[in-house]
């Protein structure tokens, strides 16, 4: 190759590739493109074209540029609109860039190289030459991208490496391969590397149309029995016959018109209907379809049961089904009261709080038969997941609705009693929470439009009785409490398990058990043992199971010994059920110093807390024992602080925090105790101690004191006094601010206790301890 340089004006291509004998326009708005441009045509219009490695870059430098570029000849300049120039341009031949000069326009100093054509051409070059003709033949054939007469123009170019470039030219190349071939300055590697890429857009052409030809019969298969199914329906209208599909079509179409869905439902489902009709019911669309359109029609858009609004049965139905519960009764008769004078009043969303086995689930069921509604249960326990609510959406393979729409189609009407039970253990995770999406199935004011994302339609829940249970209100997040009415059902006292259990749970056990009364006789003594002895809890689900484990043994005992009937007494309850596994704490039978007896509530129910403080020499320590948790250390903490601020009025040595040290203890071995209701127990015993006055052993006491000697309320006082009575206690000091509770108490209580209400702790003390020093 003969090799000369030149000086000349350059333009940088983005995504353009010019080979030597190419004629090509494109367009330049670079300003620095347009100044090469006049440049060029100033001078003898000739000008060098290089690539760009990135067609992405704006002011590209030299090294962002490939090294081989096209000395080209401009045969043409038009200005289109927004200084935009078109160029015509002739490649001529390579070059390589050997310096630039980028102010004021490109300025490139190349290296010419030109092709010396050989004569004859060698062997491997004509091989080459002949094997690319050939697979471009094919390739057109394939593609039809080339004319017929652009390739047999081809047959007149001699030079392989002109050949080269113009085959190069006409291919529909990536950018990259294109480079690539400019830049094979030696013929036989240019050639090689010409054919691998016609080769491979061959193989790439024939893929291409397998493809296009199984798409296209597909396509022609589709249209054709859409076209034969569209006659044959036009057949079977005028004939009055219908296939299957049909059928299927019109009975589908009955069943939304009897289903009396409101207005936008309808319209959804007949949308939904032309799809099953167009799809046909056997495609995989159709099944989903139908499954859709099943959901719409079993819901109960108007079926609605006729409330009893008769509260004088309705009561009688409440009370014969359950013992007490006084506040769930009265919100149910009140409901039904004012639903006879306002026909339009929504439905109340009750929340049930107590310890469980107080009749939370069954007193629900008891409402819904007194009310006449249809009853459905939703447990809520361990739910995590906020499409068990609101439903899945129908993009999802499986989607299905949530369990309100669910519980809806069960209950077969839309003013069903809905329970949702175990509200406050529902979870949550990435899934989202489903404690806001029942957000607006509780509210009164937005569940008249309640959206489940499987239907998406609305379903009107405001007529819908919500209630739900709980066993504590800490775990229910604040905004869904806030749409509940909570309504506490505390744990049953003495007397009341013991009607419960004659009045509920011996029959049910007697008719599971196929006896009758008269077979199986239980003294009221008797079933007091059962209840003293054998169960420990606020509800009566334990007294169920040993009345049921007790008649088992009964009946075994009757075919042994071939009696007809059994009266059981408390022995022969000990003998069949063994010794009691609980005894409850009795009080002091004397007064003691330093010995108080404290109230506590557990969820079992209420229990006596005594709580015993000494007083030995030392150097001022204070020790707490006995599995005491963070809120009763406190409340310890607080009485020692104010005894040695009011030392003097209590008549207690000055210095006895510095020359004594005081030991807390409260027994019950091992089991943890803690609440915020022992501050005053705690004071009034570490005062007995200190001063040496015996405490009042038939005085209980509950509530929190400050550092001030204000008495704080507690909570539990049912079940702090049933325990109080139970241990022989007869005086419970209480806070003054409780004294409200105690119209809450059954009278069993208030006749067998007296209750002090106090402000302060002077007036605990003058009510707990006896007078005068070791009296």
């Amino acid at each position: 190759m003969a090799r000369k340089r030149r000086t000349l004006p350059m333009i940088p291509l983005r995504g353009i590739t010019i080979f030597p004998y190419m004629v090509l326009h494109f367009d330049v708005g670079r300003e620095k493109s347009i100044a090469s441009l006049d440049e060029a045509m100033m001078k003898d219009q000739e000008i060098f074209l290089v690539p760009q490695k990135e067609s992405k870059l704006e002011n590209p430098a030299k090294e962002d540029l490939l090294s081989i570029g096209t000395l080209c000849v401009i045969r043409q300049l038009l200005k289109l609109p927004g200084n935009t120039v078109r160029v015509l341009v002739e490649g001529i031949s390579r070059g390589r860039l050997v310096t630039l000069k980028e102010e004021p326009f490109y300025k490139a100093t190349i290296e010419i190289l030109e092709e010396t054509a050989k004569e004859p051409s060698s062997v491997e070059e004509e091989a080459l030459v002949r094997s690319v003709k050939e697979s471009l033949h094919a390739y057109v054939r394939h593609t039809g991208y080339m004319p017929q007469e652009a390739v047999m123009s081809l047959d007149d170019i001699v030079e392989p490496g002109r050949f080269a470039d113009t085959v190069a030219s006409y291919l529909m190349l990536k950018p990259e391969d294109k480079q690539s071939l400019l830049l094979a300055l030696d013929v036989t590697e240019r050639l090689e590397k010409l054919l691998v890429i016609v080769n491979k857009e061959l193989e790439i052409a024939k893929i291409e149309k397998k493809i296009g030809t199984k798409v296209k019969s597909n396509i022609d298969k589709v249209q054709k029995e859409y076209y034969l199914r569209e006659q044959l329906k036009a057949i079977q209208d005028e004939l009055g016959e219908y296939d299957e599909d049909a059928k299927e079509y019109f009975a589908y179409k009955d069943k939304i018109e009897k289903a009396k869905m409101p207005k936008e439902a309808k319209e959804k489902a007949l949308y939904e209907l032309d799809r099953l009709r167009n799809s046909g019911s056997y495609s995989q669309e159709g099944g989903i379809i139908k499954t859709y359109l099943d959901w719409l029609i079993s819901l109960p858009w108007k079926k609605e049961t006729k409330d009893n609004l008769d509260i004088v049965k309705a009561r009688e139905i409440l009370e014969a089904d359950h013992y007490g519960l006084k506040d769930v009764k009265d919100r149910i008769i009140e409901y039904l009261a004012v639903k006879n004078t306002a026909q339009t009043l929504k439905g109340p969303i009750l929340c049930l709080v107590g310890p469980p086995g107080v009749g939370k689930t069954s007193i629900a069921k008891s409402v819904a038969r007194a009310v006449n509604r249809n009853f459905v249960r939703m447990s809520l326990g361990g739910v995590r997941d906020e499409a068990e609510i609101r439903g899945h959406r129908r993009t999802y393979v499986g989607s299905i609705p949530g369990r309100i729409i669910y519980g809806m189609r069960q209950a077969k009407s839309k003013n069903p009693l809905f329970l949702l039970d175990e509200i406050d253990k529902m979870a949550n995770d990435f899934r989202g929470d489903p404690a806001d999406a029942l957000l607006e199935v509780l509210d009164a004011e937005q569940n008249g439009t309640f959206r489940d994302h499987y239907l998406e339609v609305e379903m009107d829940l405001s007529k819908v009785m919500f209630i739900t249970t709980a066993n504590t209100l800490d775990t229910i997040p604040r905004p869904l409490l806030d749409r509940m009415e909570v309504i506490e059902i505390n744990g049953y006292t003495y007397e009341e398990k013991l009607n419960i259990a004659r009045r509920h749970l011996l029959p049910k056990v007697l008719k599971e058990h196929n006896l009758t009364e008269d077979q199986l006789k239980i003294s009221d003594n008797a079933l007091k043992f059962i209840i003293e002895g054998y169960t420990v809890e606020s509800g009566v689900r334990t007294l169920e199971r040993t009345l049921a484990s007790l008649t088992r043994k009964s009946v075994a005992y009757m075919l042994e010994k071939k009696k007809d009937a059994v009266s059981l007494t408390p022995q022969m309850v000990e003998k069949f059920l063994g010794h009691p596994k609980h005894m409850y704490d009795r009080a002091e039978k004397e007064d003691r110093v330093g010995v108080v007896t404290g109230l506590a509530w557990t969820m079992f129910g209420g229990d006596i807390l005594p709580i015993e403080v000494t007083v030995m020499e030392g150097t001022g320590k204070l020790e707490l024992t006995g599995q005491l948790g963070d809120v009763m250390k406190e409340s310890a903490k607080a009485a020692y602080s104010y005894i040695r601020a009011h030392r003097e009025e209590l008549g207690i040595e000055s210095k006895f925090y510095k020359d004594q040290d005081i030991h807390i203890h409260v027994p019950e071995g091992a089991v943890p105790k803690d609440g915020p209701s022992a501050g005053i127990t705690m004071t009034t015993a570490l005062t007995s101690a200190l001063t040496g006055k015996k405490a009042k052993h038939n005085v209980a006491m509950t509530g929190e004191v400050t550092l001030t000697g204000r008495v704080l309320p507690i909570g539990g006082l049912k079940e702090k006094s049933l325990a109080a009575a139970r241990a022989g206690i007869d005086t419970i000091i209480i806070p003054d601010k409780n004294k409200f509770d105690l119209e809450k108490l059954p009278s069993s209580i208030l006749s067998k206790l007296t209750f002090i209400p106090v402000k302060t702790v002077d007036e605990v003390l003058e009510k707990a301890l006896l007078k005068g020093e070791n009296s």
